[in-house]
């Protein structure tokens, strides 16, 4: 919807309102013409309900405002003389036009005395519950969202299974485009999984004032751009989702507006510099390890390297067996019980569990191995004479692909070395020709909704013939610390800073081995109640948590004693 579509639907709003309600204003002892007045109208209707003036805020909060009006519709019904539970669950049923038939009555009654309205213990109930959800909801939509890490891509920084609180209002809270949508859920009911808002109508783009800049190599939590497609660039009907429901990323932020980068050798070079990341932050890549005798596990394990597989063979499995040891794996080899191999992550097989069994289980030392290190894990294997030869899988040479942004040959750039590419900078004006346009037609298009076409070597945008072109808006480049296992703006390009969610700020909890079933959880003590930024090794706040907690308690108990003594 656009601007002017907007003012007719709200004054439609107001229409349906004064039709409903007028002959309510005066039995309040209001007068009728009140009824029709925008915002004015909903001051003295909350007068009229008992509740405070400023409620008219929340109700053009999206989202929020859907709750506070079925609030207001029930608050109605009971100040006109329809107390009943049944009369409150029609009126919501309704959508509210339940009131026309009381507002049409001869003479409907308004309950001045607010004491005069019974309240049943399930109409407190129900409203306790609504009042909740809208508090939650207000602080999810613009102060903090909860977010948990899915994936390796910033393994050592943030971890799979860390519980994390996104700050909204760091970069400025943005207000949810879509209107109807159920409450603290994301684009997806859960259970029955469905979706969980309707594509309109749809609000324009309103962000709250910032209070900070993101900064280079800030971790940022975003809507992926990409996420308008089943498959890369190729759109199909019904796929495309609003802004504020496509799917939440979180990445490292290495490139910001108006920069030149270029990464050489996986690392990234900015106007021509080595980007220097936080000494939290730990660049990892895949390299493939060999010895010719075999690569023990158990002695990676030793050195502190994770992230690899182990396989195993075992002489005597069964069906039996094979159920109980199958959440720890992720894959099999093998044809038959007396040559069976299992493929576990680095943790392998429970060594309690294979005894409970009666296993005759023997790890199989290959003679390679695929590892995710980071450059100083590299140096201390090999310092420890572990393997034979370590080599890092790096993408040195162009070849023809479109698996990597701009998705177009010939530009031919892969995960290790991309660019240069200049990232967009709001106001600023570049030359545009048939070289450089698939690098930035996505934006032209999709980000800032404008008509292209291309006829011959003439470039129309909006059917004007263009050499050059002035973004609307700031892009960031983002990139995952696990260089060979992210995906990030090297496959899908830049992010605009419309899809800009939060900043995380704080690991409330944390559990390894998430995605291997509850039977495998292991909390990691050492990263509850942590930062996600700062310098240093990291620092569990969760001790002081609990002192505070307990003289917290002791303060409660030290009081309530006093009060009991006095009285």
């Amino acid at each position: 919807m656009n601007e002017f579509e907007w003012v007719v639907f709200f004054l439609f709003i107001q229409l349906i309102h004064f039709l409903g309600t007028w002959k309510l204003y005066i039995s309040a002892g209001e007068r009728p013409w009140k009824a029709i007045i925008p915002i004015y109208n909903a001051i003295i209707f909350l007068k009229i309900l008992h509740r405070p003036k400023w409620w008219v805020l929340l109700l053009f909060l999206p989202v929020i405002n859907l709750m506070i009006f079925m609030v207001l519709w029930v608050d109605t019904v009971k100040h006109f003389g329809k107390t009943s539970p049944i009369d409150g669950v029609i009126a919501i049923l309704t959508l509210g036009f339940f009131i026309y038939t009381i507002n049409y009555q001869k003479s409907p009654k308004y309950l001045v005395d607010k004491s005069m309205i019974k309240r049943s213990a399930f109409n407190e109930w129900i409203g306790s519950i609504i009042f909740a959800v809208i508090a939650a909801t207000f602080v999810h939509n613009y102060f903090f969202q909860p977010y948990i890490i899915p994936t390796g891509s910033l393994e050592k920084s943030l971890l799979i299974g860390d519980f994390l609180f996104v700050s909204k209002f760091h970069y400025g809270a943005r207000v949810p485009s879509t209107t109807l949508a159920f409450p603290m859920v994301h684009d997806t009911l859960p259970i029955i999984k469905s979706r969980s808002y309707l594509k309109k109508p749809q609000l324009p783009y309103m962000r709250f004032p910032k209070l900070q800049q993101i900064k280079r190599n800030d971790i940022v939590v975003f809507n992926w751009p990409a996420d308008t497609v089943r498959q890369f660039f190729v759109k199909e009907a019904g796929v495309k989702k609003p802004i504020d429901k496509k799917s939440n990323y979180v990445k490292r932020c290495v490139g910001l507006p108006g920069d030149e980068l270029e990464i050489k050798n996986g690392f990234v070079y900015i106007d021509g510099k080595k980007n220097q990341l936080p000494n939290r932050a730990r660049i990892q890549f895949n390299y493939t390890a060999f010895n010719a005798k075999g690569i023990s596990s158990r002695k990676l394990s030793e050195l502190g390297i994770s992230d690899f597989y182990r396989r195993y063979r075992i002489e005597n499995i069964t069906q039996n067996s094979y159920a109980k040891i199958a959440p720890y794996l992720v894959g099999t080899s093998g044809g038959n019980k007396d040559d069976f191999e299992v493929i576990t992550r680095d943790s392998g097989l429970p060594i309690d569990l294979i005894r409970s069994l009666g296993l005759k289980v023997s790890e199989v030392l290959e003679k390679t191995k695929e590892l995710n290190l980071t450059v100083n894990e590299a140096i201390k294997i090999k310092k420890q004479n572990l393997i034979d030869s370590l080599i890092q899988r790096n993408q040195k040479i162009k070849t023809p692909n479109v698996n990597f942004f701009p998705n177009r040959i010939p530009f031919n750039w892969n995960q290790d070395n991309f660019g240069p590419i200049q990232i967009p900078a709001f106001g600023k004006t570049i030359a545009i020709n048939l070289s450089n346009l698939p690098v930035y037609k996505k934006i032209i298009v999709d980000y800032e909704n404008n008509s292209l076409e291309t006829i011959g070597n003439q470039i129309l945008i909006n059917n004007k013939k263009v050499n050059e072109y002035t973004f609307k808006q700031n892009y960031f480049w983002m990139m995952g610390d696990n260089r060979h296992r992210s995906e990030d703006s090297r496959f899908w390009g830049f992010v605009p800073e419309d899809h800009i969610v939060g900043k995380p700020v704080f690991i409330w909890f944390s559990i390894d081995g998430i995605n291997d079933g509850i039977r495998n959880w292991k909390v990691r003590w050492n990263r509850v109640f942590s930062t996600v930024g700062g310098e240093g090794e990291r620092v569990s706040y969760f001790p002081y948590f609990l002192i505070f907690m307990v003289i917290w308690q002791v303060y409660v108990l030290i009081r309530k004693r006093k009060k009991k003594k006095t009285s």
